[in-house]
């Protein structure tokens, strides 16, 4: 096959222009959708449209072929405006087998395109998922642009004189179905061949047998008359600078690359590997040339140890798990507020309890965060709201770490930390100076000529950090209580009162930034207040609620603890308050408490994120009652 794809000319079809589209790949957990949504989304970032996605893993490592729980899938959404989320229901949707079909079609709406890899829907594939007709022949799916295509037979086919076995040119048909989709919405496609090619270079004839695959899809959407419109969708006009497509993960683990750059220390990961936070530990593990180090523990335990260690001897501590991982780590945290030690400490949170939903996303550890450990023991907590957000967030939460001297918790979640989205690189000139200075002369200030570690910072209430063996300054700090300043253990009721409302106030004293309000109309009466990755699904939501003619403030959160000063003010300008959440309502709790306002939670514990959709229909309700 010679033709060139990257410059083939289309046939004579209609080319239709759109402003955005929402296409989902779904399949069994080997037919390679992630791979598929991940290559149509890198196309897609270097065509330059805003894009926003949402994969959806198997919770099982390999669950039984042909069967609901091994359904994998990859969301995407691409605009030529700037877009919030990946969608709420796809206008396209491929599917491999009839476990994926099953698993999404209740998403699709009347009128969609639906394209089905014909191959795998026999007899027994269909009797395994409980259908009792063949969906391709009821009748079921005439609400649907339905095309039928035999994705495996024309795949091995392509690949006939390749030499592959049958099973091995059946695996190609992924590509096949992005190629497929390349040419419906005119998608780039060097970057694909380029990219198979690399990943597969000690395997060339499996990286041309991908490469062929991927070319016979784009031919046969060139060929064939069942496809008689193909669709546009502009670049979107975003800031000026340079792009690029990213993860949460990533985004995270450059945010900790930039942070040790910026504070000039060693940084040092001591982590155990858990879904959905183990690709930072990957990503963080390339970065030997930028001072950083990466140590795989034999436990979550181990791993917090092993990064306060690094702390104390002058490095920047960095940890990163889970959920049950920041339940595991709970007391060396409390430890890190009694030594006074920066420590950033990383959760992706997923569903739980327990283990819960390791592939799937939630935002119920905000309360474990805020108060899950013995004692008085605070912690100042960060949250991104989107994927590109995640670097500035781990740079804004190791400044609070060693600036005041504790440790931050970092609340990210599945969705945020395995969705990608157009990020744009900073300008290194422009990140804030974050460096530290270690206490290199004795400080005690009765004139001994003594350390004194818990002397502290009078703005900041920040102690002095020493690093140890450096001469003179010989300290004492450990798990029980210290006397104020000198550090050495105190059981005195008073002396214990002291310390613990000094720790308290310096998490009180941190300055964040006051909480920002987008209100367009300036006449709201709603104020819709969130968290996290909740930012997309509210903003998007809200915007849908003012184009029916409705006023709706919205206002987000990066700081929980210590919240912005600003917020009680903001708060009581509303009549009424509205926090949605993935949890059963613990910010709502928090600011109930706090502020005695009345808020309005609203909750989903699905393991999905909201959708625009949904939130649109409950604000809707709750501003016209007001």
């Amino acid at each position: 096959m010679s033709l060139d794809v990257g410059s083939a000319p289309h046939r004579d079809t209609e080319v239709r222009k759109l402003d955005r589209v929402v296409i989902r790949f779904a399949g069994d957990s080997g037919d390679g959708m992630q791979l598929t949504g991940d290559r149509f989304t890198s196309e897609t970032a270097l065509f330059g449209n805003d894009l926003s996605t949402l994969p959806n893993f198997p919770a099982e490592i390999r669950a039984p072929a042909g069967t609901l729980p091994g359904v994998s899938s990859f969301q995407l959404h691409f605009a030529d405006y700037d877009i919030l989320t990946p969608g709420d229901r796809p206008d396209v949707l491929v599917v491999m087998n009839p476990a994926a079909l099953k698993a999404n079609i209740g998403d699709l709406p009347h009128g969609a395109i639906l394209i089905i890899n014909t191959d795998e829907f026999s007899k027994r594939a269909l009797q395994k998922v409980g259908y009792e007709t063949d969906p391709l022949e009821d009748g079921s799916l005439e609400p649907y642009q339905l095309h039928k295509i035999a994705m495996a037979t024309i795949t091995r086919a392509a690949l006939e004189e390749t030499g592959l076995s049958k099973k091995d040119a059946e695996r190609a048909k992924n590509m096949f179905a992005l190629g497929l989709l390349s040419w419906m919405y005119h998608r780039p496609t060097e970057g694909t061949e380029r990219f198979l090619r690399e990943k597969f270079a000690k395997k060339p004839d499996i990286a041309e047998a991908n490469v062929l695959a991927f070319r016979t899809g784009f031919n046969y959407g060139e060929t064939t008359e069942s496809f008689a419109v193909t669709y546009e969708v502009a670049p979107a006009k975003l800031d000026q600078g340079t792009y690029r497509q990213i993860t949460g993960n990533t985004a995270l683990a450059y945010g900790v690359v930039a942070a040790g750059q910026l504070s000039k220390l060693p940084v040092f990961l001591g982590t155990y590997p858990i879904t959905p936070a183990s690709d930072i530990l990957h990503e963080l593990s390339k970065h030997k040339n930028f001072n950083v180090t990466t140590f795989q523990a034999e436990d979550e335990i181990s791993a917090v140890g092993a990064a306060l260690g690094a702390s104390f001897g002058g490095s920047l501590g960095v940890t990163t798990t889970s959920g049950p991982g920041i339940a595991l780590k709970s007391e060396t945290i409390g430890l890190a507020v009694m030594t006074e030690l920066p420590l950033l400490v990383i959760g992706v949170q997923r569903g739980g309890p327990s283990t819960g939903l390791p592939t799937k996303t939630e935002q119920a550890d905000l309360l474990q965060a805020m108060f899950g450990r013995n004692g008085e023991a605070p912690v100042p907590i960060v949250a991104p709201q989107s994927p590109s957000d995640c670097f500035d967030a781990a740079v804004e939460a190791t400044r609070i770490a060693l600036k005041y001297r504790t440790p931050v918790i970092l609340l990210s979640d599945g969705y945020i930390a395995n969705g990608s989205e157009p990020w744009m690189v900073p300008d290194v000139a422009q990140l804030p100076d974050i460096s530290v200075r270690f206490a290199t002369e004795p400080n005690a200030p009765d004139g001994s000529g003594e350390f004194w570690p818990y002397l502290r910072d009078p703005e900041t209430l920040a102690r002095a950090w020493a690093v140890p063996g450096t001469p003179g300054l010989a300290h004492r700090i450990g798990g029980l209580e210290k006397a104020d300043g000198k550090g050495g253990i105190s059981y005195d009721p008073d002396n214990h009162d002291k310390m613990v409302r000094l720790r308290q106030a310096k998490i009180d004293g941190i300055d964040v930034p006051d909480i920002e309000v987008e209100d367009p109309s300036g006449e709201a009466r709603v104020l819709v207040l969130g968290w996290g990755s909740s930012f997309g699904p509210i903003r998007a939501g809200c915007r849908r609620v003012r184009g029916k003619g409705h006023n709706i403030a919205q206002a987000h959160l990066r700081h929980l603890n210590p919240f912005p000063k600003n917020l009680g003010e903001v708060l009581r300008k509303y009549d009424k308050v509205v926090i949605p959440e993935m949890n059963l309502g613990q910010l709502a709790l928090l600011v109930r408490a706090r502020y005695l306002v009345d808020a309005i939670s609203y909750t989903k514990v699905a393991g999905l994120p909201f959708k625009a959709e949904e939130l649109q229909d409950a604000l809707t309700e709750i501003v016209k009652g007001v």
